[in-house]
Parts: structure tokens; sequence; C-alpha cells
């Protein structure tokens, strides 16, 4: 006679946490009832690699639900400006991309916030004139390589105008999601840095980044009844030399 399955036979599973429906985060991540969205005259386009995984620390999303100005597409290419947003975009060169080439600010003498590069990697002539113009902000978002593929499947990017930024302080994120460069920023800090610069409108970047914040705060009291939000240790590479046979 088979012996009745209870609590001391049967290891019962941890029950999955609940996403909310809305950001899709984990349930005790959820700050969507703290987000007033912000009207936002510049487009902003975040692009999405399908591999970004991180629902956890991810900020797209939230981004997406902060400002109302914003279309947030998952996938690894889109034939056009147009196709990705949705709408017809009659001239592709008045958006602007967050460049992730070699260019920094710091390397090109100047105090500004946002700089407006060739394709050299050079300051733009009629900074002012050209930052002004602008219509929408394209930002790529995943880790550095997904961001780079992303870049490198949409031939489109290069009709638009690249733009870098210069932050007074390395992301939030810290020890949470190391950046492989130290101006390296998460996508709701990198939007609302942007979007501020171009506005004139410096609460932008104060309610982004006050989101985002909140979102750390959850996310560091949730670890500790939720060790499985903790972020995974990348295995280690054995470089030692094998011995020859």
């Amino acid at each position: 006679m088979s012996k009745p399955s209870g609590p001391q036979t049967v290891a019962s599973a941890a029950a999955p946490t609940a996403d909310c429906q809305r950001c899709l985060k984990p349930l005790p991540l959820c700050i969507c009832d703290a987000i007033t969205p912000i009207e936002n005259r510049i487009s902003l386009l975040i692009l999405q690699h399908p591999q970004e995984q991180d629902r956890a620390l991810g900020t797209a999303r939230v981004t997406a639900l902060q400002l109302k100005n914003t279309v947030l597409k998952i996938g690894l290419s889109w034939p056009s400006l147009s196709r990705a947003l949705g709408r017809p975009v009659a001239d592709p060169s008045r958006w602007a991309v967050l460049y992730l080439g070699s260019a920094r600010l710091s390397d090109l003498g100047t105090n500004s916030d946002i700089v407006a590069i060739n394709r050299k990697g050079e300051m733009e002539d009629n900074q002012r004139g050209i930052l002004k113009a602008v219509e929408g902000v394209v930002v790529l978002d995943g880790t550095w390589s997904q961001a780079k593929a992303l870049w490198w499947r949409n031939a489109w990017l290069l009709k638009c105008q690249r733009v870098i930024l210069g932050p007074a302080r390395p992301s939030r994120y810290g020890k949470l999601r190391r950046e492989p460069r130290a101006e390296g920023l998460s996508t709701i800090e990198a939007a609302g840095m942007l979007l501020s610069a171009l506005e004139k409108r410096p609460e932008i970047s104060d309610t982004l980044d006050a989101t985002f914040e909140r979102m750390l705060a959850k996310y560091q009291e949730a670890r500790t009844s939720l060790p499985e939000l903790a972020p995974k240790a990348r295995p280690k590479r054995d470089y030692r030399r094998r011995k020859r046979r």
C-alpha cells in the first residue's frame, strides 16, 4: 500500500511570486501606485533587446509608464523609424539617438550635459540649433552587447542625430548592476537626463530619478525575503592552463 503524500513526505514547492500586470515586475517590487505620468513634449522611443530579462532591476517599462509620450518596442530590428514608432516620421534626422560609440563628453572640452556629435565623434557646429530642433529621442535598452546589437541591426539609426551624455554622478544602480563605463546610466536615468536637457525642464529628471530610487529601495527591501531576486553571479572562467598529458 502506497504511503499517503503530505507535508512530511513530499516537499511543497514555493509558490511563484505573482507579477504586476502593468509594470510586469514581481508584486513586491511594484511601484505603480507611486507613478504619476508626465507630459513630455519630445517623443521617446525605447528599443529593448528581447533577451533583456532583468525584470527585477530593468527600468524600460517603468520609464514608459512615467512618460506619456513614449513608445516601448521589444525586438531586434525594424525597417525604419516610422515602423518602430508606429507612425509616420517626416524627417528622421530631427530625431536623436543616444550613441554607444567611443566618444566621451569628458574628452570634448565642454561643460554641457548633452552634446550632439558627428560620425567621427566630434562635436557638431551649432549645438544650440541642433538640439533645439530635436523632435524625438531613441534609447537602446539592454546590456552593453545587446544595445550594440540593436545599433548594428537597425541601419536607419544612422539617419538620426547622435548625442552623448556627461552625467555628473554614476548610475544609482551602484553595485547592483555594473556598467562597463563610468558614465553608463540606466534607461530611466538616461531618458530623464536627455529630456530634461532638451526640454529645459529639470523636473523631468528629478521625477524619474525619484521613481528609480523608489524602485531600488523596494528591491533592497524585497531581497531579504525573496532571495531569488538577487543578481545572478556569473560563473568564473578557469584561465589556468590545462596540464598536458
